[in-house]
């Protein structure tokens, strides 16, 4: 790999090379990489369209980077580390020649079942070793992953696999979380009452549960792997071929299939984990997320294995059997790089006892955040309570449509400031936009943060809908890609993100669009019309805050059992993490004469700023918004 930036002078020159000459400097990168081709061209861009091509006439395969060249230098260096959610069931272990013969083994198992080049395989499974092997046994032979958090719904996992057009799904009879198991064979049965298109579904083995095995459909993963070989030849694709599909929440209600390329993505996530993270060859790597969301796809598959690292992999909670478990697991395999969401800190920063008095955590260099913006307080207690005030903090912003890390200090190189996500990265190039689009030039001002020039790990489409692509990121502001996020330079020039400035709330580091939680909600037959807004929550970062319109048989009904219900609608539609926290009855919302509802106000007032909510004479009816102010839970 290119060497890692190791000081905050060679950063300041890196990066204004990386500005002046980008395809000089992203090229110097990629020839790190295995090709079985170079590329013709670095770099074809036009954001009117939008169309980005890196890496353009490459070709490659991604898990000969991330495991076969591995094979000639440290085969039996752990590639893995897989810790329970049980404490008392013993890690699994799995070097890079046994992750790669596991990954042959899978791939192969593909093949017999069908499975070619291009083709989406869905995969909605637990925090298991075998989730990572899925995702690379789809890249190894050219097919596209598009991975689901298995803890979504029947219905939303229906959604997932329909727009893809999948006619694979690998999944588990089971999973486990905390003291909780999920029936995710059972799931999967529900969902695929409305998947026509899914010819087979191969299920792995792991918490024994009872499940229902549909002959001609259904197979069991291990008598499949029994069968096959563990030498898998990689498939040749081209650097613009796609590797996987990502769903994110959208403000239509509709998720969104983000679309990611190969060869710029693994570029970019190779790039930015061995420089954010000052990563050294013996390192233990433990990103918390789970691999339903871009950054266990990013920062738990690709990006540490690309590097050649050794990465821990946990199927827990932070908070089960005990509030300690992070420190026990990070205690247990010695831990030197810690990456986790400013949610599960604070959700820690509420137990009995401070990891500072009863755990060592000595093995610890570096800690990273990321999902949201973390709080001052919460980044301060994670700076003296689990660092102990002796490692540097790296606060990331990304997003899934980004690929990888874009704005954040260098472990131990850039001075920090709590809250604040500093500098952009090499070949990242950010701008503060005005809502007129002219772009903020000084510092010390706030806007929309935009990014004004390509960088490889971009998302380059929404899966069947590049219209809608163009529409949500390259409308608002021609020219730039609009994160959706704003966003303070302060007088040092670094930037703090301030939040969602669309649609979509993060609670607990998970984008939730609100058009989605409203559709949930008013499938209910007692509600008309909702309208959700994210207020702030201590834990959560942000928690949703429903006002409802009921139907006038709901007259007298009990508001409590109502709220229950509700929240089971959506829980059954979306999942469990996109309840709402606050449900309001009310009459009517604030609705402008054109029929818009002013969502502005209900953020106010669910934030509780009910003394200042602006004018509200332009109301088709004014009167309205007092009754809300009135009633706010």
């Amino acid at each position: 790999m290119t060497p890692a930036i190791k000081s905050l002078e060679e950063y300041h020159k890196v990066y204004q090379r990386s500005i002046d000459l980008p395809e000089a400097f992203w090229a110097e990168v990629a020839n790190d990489f295995q090709w079985r081709k170079q590329w013709d061209k670095v770099l074809e861009w036009d954001f009117k369209k939008p169309e980005v091509k890196w890496f353009d006439g490459g070709e490659l395969n991604i898990t000969e980077n991330c495991l076969d060249r591995h094979l000639i230098t440290q085969p039996n260096k752990k590639a893995i580390i897989w810790e329970s959610n049980d404490p008392s069931e013993p890690s699994v272990t799995y070097t890079y020649r046994e992750l790669h013969a596991k990954v042959c083994e899978l791939a192969n198992v593909l093949k017999s079942l069908g499975v070619q080049k291009g083709d989406r395989v869905c995969i909605y499974m637990p925090m298991i070793p075998e989730l990572t092997m899925a995702l690379l046994a789809c890249a190894r032979i050219g097919a596209v992953h598009s991975v689901v958090f298995a803890g979504f719904s029947a219905r939303s996992l229906a959604d997932r696999i329909n727009d893809a057009d999948a006619h694979l799904i690998l999944t588990a009879d089971g999973a486990y979380r905390g003291a909780k198991s999920i029936d995710l064979k059972a799931i999967v049965d529900e969902a695929l009452a409305d998947c026509l298109g899914v010819r087979s579904v191969l299920v792995y083995q792991r918490t024994n549960t009872p499940i229902t095995m549909q002959p001609g459909r259904d197979l069991r993963w291990h008598d499949e792997i029994a069968k096959v070989d563990n030498l898998c030849e990689a498939v040749t694709v081209s650097s613009e071929d796609p590797l996987f599909i990502l769903y994110t929440s959208g403000s239509t209600g509709k998720p969104k299939g983000i679309m990611h390329t190969t060869a710029g993505y693994m570029v970019h996530t190779a790039y930015t984990f061995s420089n954010v993270f000052q990563y050294q060859p013996d390192d233990i790597f433990w990103c918390t997320a789970d691999i339903g969301w871009v950054t266990g796809h990013s920062y738990i598959v690709y990006g540490p294995l690309l590097n050649g690292a050794t990465v821990l992999m946990f199927e827990g909670i932070p908070t089960w059997p005990n509030n300690g478990r992070f420190w026990e697991v990070i205690d247990k395999h010695k831990v030197s790089i810690f990456y986790t969401a400013p949610t599960a800190i604070r959700s820690l920063m509420a137990g009995e006892h401070s990891p500072k008095a009863t755990h060592k955590l000595d093995s610890l260099r570096i800690l990273g955040t990321v999902g949201e913006p973390i709080n001052v307080e919460a980044w301060e207690w994670y700076h003296e309570h689990v660092g102990k005030g002796n490692c540097p903090i790296v606060d990331t912003w990304w997003q899934t449509e980004t690929g990888g890390i874009m704005i954040s200090p260098l472990a131990g190189i850039t001075p920090t400031k709590p809250g604040f996500a500093t500098l952009p990265l090499p070949g990242i190039q950010p701008a503060l936009l005005s809502e007129k689009g002219e772009e903020i030039l000084v510092n010390g001002e706030e806007g929309r943060l935009c990014i004004k020039f390509p960088w490889p790990g971009m998302a380059r489409s929404i899966w069947g809908d590049h219209n809608r692509f163009r529409e949500t990121y390259f409308s608002a502001f021609p020219n730039y890609y609009f994160t959706g996020d704003g966003c303070r330079r302060d007088l040092d020039g670094y930037y703090r993100i301030t939040g969602r400035v669309d649609d979509v709330i993060i609670v607990s580091g998970h984008n939730l669009g609100t058009a989605e939680i409203e559709n949930a909600i008013d499938e209910h037959e007692l509600v008309i019309e909702t309208a959700v807004v994210g207020y702030p929550h201590e834990l959560k970062g942000f928690a949703v805050y429903a006002f409802v319109v009921l139907l006038s048989e709901a007259k007298g009904a009990d508001e409590e059992q109502l709220r229950k219900e509700i929240n089971e609608f959506v829980s059954r539609i979306i999942g469990p993490i996109a309840k709402a926290d606050k449900i309001q009855f009310v009459t009517g919302l604030p609705k402008t004469r054109s029929g818009k509802i002013m969502r502005r106000i209900l953020r106010k007032i669910a934030e509780g700023e009910t003394d200042n909510l602006g004018d509200t004479s332009t109301l088709l009816d004014p009167g309205v918004v007092e009754e809300i102010r009135k009633g706010r839970v």
